[in-house]
């Protein structure tokens, strides 16, 4: 929804805010239910209020519990009959400078103030170990924004005793305990602050009327931020940019005036604003982010213009580049099928308003922003948050290098006229085994982000993931691919839960990048043998339809297994052990991991 991307009007989201939650509830979207805790160190139902907007814009519909007013403490350190029986998928830890207990006073010794800062550490800390070992699920933590007046002038940054000083060791340690704890994630309330304005941010009128101790005007910023953290953990992150090119990789237009006479590089600051934004997209691609064009150009020009010697952005940064004359709507589409991606997943990103519009009204969920002025490109696509980071995989670095190998694939796959010589032909290789540490985090990002191959769309965060592949209950399996172009990585995965002689597949999914290459059928071949093994008797897989996985439908069929009921809710399918088992898979040579 337009009215929640940046730069939005906060004063309006918090006065319509009725009505934008139902209109977001009435668009039909295929939501991700999860139950939200938000423990508090002051008053935070405006913040509930918004963090609801933005995660339904963002495919998620949370239910909240909020803890009473500065519990925080009482309800994350001891044990809670309400959380635990609302049981929660993530947990929000809204604390604020006004929390700290004590500050260091002028004559305290280092001693002193070095057990101070230990005392204020340690009494979070014992909140997360509570939080973690009671209810297993990722918790967020704000650090601690800058306070609103400075005893010792400037010298409170640098003196022990100042509580400049004091709240920035103090998030130090924070940070810290982020490295070292996976599903611990920094809310990083120090910059939210400082963007929006700290001399507003903590306007003390607020905290002294109603208990705020964030202005009001600035809760929608706050909710944006930790609404951006819990898409990013539950999978719902963009995947790449979809750009244009005159105007808005560089000033001018190529094909009028001329390579040489476009705007880029550091001799002007038209140039400069445009040149920083390539180096800022060029970035994404660390984090796995696939960049594309789709320019209403002739190809030789956009090129041209990509080859400029001042260009930080090249033609081999992209994975498809779309230049021609055709509507740019039609080419985002064709983009989104040659990557084999839903187009809500894409970044719209051009200069034109027409051209936002046209793409947004074709395809609902996908996100077109309005970057303003030149020298505002990466303020306004960056506070949306898009790409938030949790984790980062090496798929998540090598993701254009996949995608553009897969684009090498479709190449050689057109030299053949029989679909399996040419499976035969890339030589594929899989290793398939139970699931390892190693592998946990992008297990973890496959089961969030996958959607299409995604039998019964369970989502699963690493701690979950974790357990699982701790408990002997369980039948896991991950299959990572590789062939003549290059390495996959981990694609496909099952968790199976084995009650008495029964395995009931919990969830089964896959890439969506190695549809079609035969790796289903591997891992269905790996999993009957492993079945077997335990002395299994019967297999149950289960369908689960959403607006998204309408193409597995019928998987089980062919694979083939045996209905055993079918509802609005989905289907029922199982396999006797007992029955022999024609090998599936024709092409890939399987190693155990």
């Amino acid at each position: 929804m337009k009215e929640l991307e940046y730069p939005f009007d906060a004063q309006y989201l918090l006065t319509h805010r009725r009505q934008i939650r139902k209109a977001l509830k009435a668009q039909g979207t295929a939501f991700v239910d999860k139950r939200v805790a938000i423990l508090g160190g002051s008053t935070t139902a405006a913040i509930g209020w918004m963090m609801e907007l933005f995660l339904l814009n963002q495919g998620i519909r949370p239910e909240f519990y909020e803890s009473g007013y500065n519990r925080y403490y009482e309800e994350g350190a001891f044990p809670n009959a309400g959380l635990e029986e609302f049981r929660p998928d993530i947990i929000y830890i809204h604390t604020t400078n006004r929390n700290i207990s004590r500050y260091p006073q002028i004559n305290d010794s280092p001693e002193a103030v070095d057990r101070m800062l230990s005392e204020e550490f340690g009494k979070l800390e014992k909140v997360w170990g509570n939080l973690k070992d009671t209810y297993r699920c990722p918790v967020i933590q704000n650090n601690f924004e800058l306070p609103f007046y400075r005893l010792l002038g400037n010298k409170d940054a640098s003196d022990i005793h100042g509580a400049v000083n004091f709240l920035t060791r103090l998030n130090l340690k924070l940070y810290g305990y982020a490295q070292a704890h996976e599903g611990f994630y920094i809310c990083d309330l120090n910059y939210i602050s400082a963007d929006y304005g700290l001399k507003e941010w903590s306007d003390p009128f607020y905290w002294y009327m109603y208990k705020y101790a964030v202005n009001v005007d600035a809760v929608p910023f706050l909710a944006s931020n930790v609404s951006n953290i819990i898409k990013s953990v539950f999978g719902k992150n963009k995947k790449g940019f979809v750009v244009d090119l005159d105007n808005t990789l560089w000033g001018g237009v190529v094909g009028d005036d001329g390579v040489e006479n476009i705007k880029i590089g550091s001799e002007e600051a038209g140039g400069q604003a445009y040149l920083e934004f390539q180096g800022y997209l060029k970035a994404h691609k660390q984090l796995g982010a696939v960049l594309n064009v789709a320019s209403k150009n002739d190809r030789g020009n956009a090129l041209a213009g990509l080859v400029h010697p001042d260009s930080r952005l090249h033609p081999d940064d992209f994975v498809e580049i779309k230049a021609n004359w055709e509507p740019k709507d039609r080419n985002f589409e064709e983009i989104a099928r040659s990557l084999n991606v839903l187009p809500d997943s894409l970044v719209f990103v051009d200069d034109n308003p027409a051209e936002r519009h046209i793409i947004e009204g074709r395809q609902w969920g996908v996100s077109a922003p309005d970057i303003g002025e030149p020298h505002h490109f990466i303020q306004n696509i960056d506070r949306n948050g898009y790409f938030e980071v949790t984790t980062v995989s090496s798929e998540d670095q090598n993701r254009n290098e996949m995608y553009k190998k897969d684009a090498e694939r479709r190449k050689h796959q057109s030299g053949f006229a029989d679909y399996g010589e040419y499976l035969k032909s890339l030589g594929m290789e899989a290793a398939i085994g139970p699931f390892e540490p190693v592998y946990m985090a992008r297990i973890a990002q496959l089961t969030n982000k996958t959607n299409q191959f995604n039998l019964t769309t369970k989502r699963h965060t690493q701690a979950e993931i974790e357990a699982i592949a701790g408990d002997p209950s369980f039948i896991t399996l991950c299959g990572r691919l590789k062939d003549r172009f290059g390495d996959n990585g981990v694609v496909s995965v099952i968790i199976g839960r084995v009650t008495g002689t029964e395995c009931h597949i919990d969830l089964w999914l896959m890439s969506c990048r190695v549809l079609k290459r035969d790796m289903e059928c591997a891992m269905m071949d790996e999993l009957v043998r492993r079945c077997r093994e335990r002395g299994l008797q019967k297999i149950y897989g289960y369908y689960l339809p959403t607006g998204k996985n309408g193409m597995v439908r019928e998987f089980y069929k062919q694979q083939g297994f045996k209905m055993e009921a079918v509802g609005q809710e989905g289907s029922i399918w199982s396999y006797g052990l007992a029955e022999p088992w024609e090998t599936k898979n024709k092409y890939i040579k399987v190693e155990e991991a």
